[in-house]
């Protein structure tokens, strides 16, 4: 199995680093996220026009490049080494994603907005009472003629106060957690008059979210995304796809918290000897290391079995999202350890990749779940 990349993705990779590098400040991306919109308008247009990343990976027809989940992976992991809390991951894998699969025109024109950096699209697929199970779905869709009339309460929406659009999903026939019944609906929320309601805050790791609430809203047949009932397919693509991603911007994160760990330890003097000369504390960062490599290793297996069968894509992706979650645990405190009291202050970056390591092993299926479902997977 071939681990290298093409020169097309390593010209990929090192322009939008040497971009980051010069454009993505931390202490301007941190003051946006707590006292501004939330993110910096100005680098997702970066991202659109000057570097072309936000149409990577999706279609032509889009005015896409086209790429993979290879190209994915390389841009996940640029932006988790520096940081980046603009929704490259939830708008243009996942959501980029959902609606490429849909066949749907609508959303072939919000597509090519996405691509522009026009539009940002936000999945509201959690409920107050679903916890990790997607297919645990309580709003509902009903038909009202020519439309549709959407009831339910959505959760911890991730992106969704940049989001122009959100994918929601709601049952429209069946029992709740059925597989069978689950749609996805198109919302424009510049539409919206009535009926919507949303709780905005911000997250541990600086993103914005929203809690929403949808109270007889009306939407257009067209809103419809693929076949009523048949979305689970989709969605379940769309989470392994989506965890691959935050498991390589994961190991984005690490390696930088790794290398800041290190250096600190050659800087930081005790006893009147650099700390990093102490043998103990070589033990840890050594574990730090072979976490980090581990880690990429198993993000390069979940990425090479995207397309994949179900049954293996899944297994694949539960094993880089547990042995990620383990890293990032692991590589995570040792780093704040390493660095003292000064490891959780606003001042030093290595804090707040803590809280970013600590959050990606709830997203798209907690460490916990990916383990039972890894375990279910290869049961005999």
């Amino acid at each position: 199995m071939d681990f290298n990349l093409t020169n097309e993705q390593e010209l990929l990779r090192d322009g939008l680093t040497k971009f980051l590098a010069s454009r993505y400040d931390l202490a301007a991306s941190r003051a946006a996220a707590k006292t501004g919109p939330g993110w910096q308008p100005e680098i997702w247009r970066g991202f659109a026009d000057e570097l072309g990343i936000l149409g990577a990976t999706l279609p032509e027809e889009a005015g896409g490049i086209g790429g993979g989940p290879v190209e994915t992976m390389v841009i996940a992991e640029a932006l988790g080494h520096a940081l980046v809390i603009e929704p490259f991951v939830d708008t243009v894998v996942v959501a980029g994603g959902l609606l490429h699969r849909s066949g749907n025109e609508g959303a072939a024109a919000l597509l090519e907005d996405i691509v522009a950096g026009s539009a940002i699209a936000a999945l509201a697929a959690t409920e107050p009472t679903s916890g990790d199970n997607w297919r645990d779905v309580s709003t509902t869709a009903r038909r009202d003629g020519d439309e549709w009339v959407l009831n339910g309460t959505k959760v911890m929406v991730v992106n969704a106060p940049l989001a122009t659009h959100l994918l929601v999903t709601a049952r429209t026939s069946r029992e709740r957690a059925d597989t069978d019944g689950i749609s996805l609906f198109l919302v424009d929320i510049a539409s919206l008059t009535t009926g919507f309601s949303t709780h905005p805050y911000r997250t541990v790791d600086d993103r914005r979210a929203s809690d929403l609430t949808f109270s007889d809203v009306r939407l257009p047949a067209a809103a419809l995304l693929g076949t009523e009932g048949q979305a689970w397919p989709a969605l379940d693509l769309a989470r392994d796809e989506g965890a691959a991603a935050v498991c390589a911007e994961a190991v984005g994160g690490m390696r930088k918290v790794l290398a800041d760990t290190v250096e600190y330890c050659k800087q930081r003097q005790q006893f009147g000897l650099p700390i990093g000369s102490f043998q103990a504390l070589q033990h840890r960062m050594v574990d730090m290391h072979m976490e980090v490599e581990q880690a990429s290793a198993a993000v390069y297996l979940a990425v090479l079995n995207l397309d994949a069968e179900p049954a293996q894509r899944a297994k694949a992706v539960s094993a880089a999202k547990a042995t990620i979650g383990r890293a990032a645990r692991f590589v995570g405190q040792n780093a704040v350890q390493l660095h003292g009291g000064m490891g959780m202050t606003e001042e030093l970056a290595i804090g707040h990749y803590f809280k970013r390591l600590t959050a990606v092993q709830y997203e798209f299926g907690s460490t916990d779940y990916h383990v039972s479902r890894y375990a279910e997977l290869t049961r005999g």
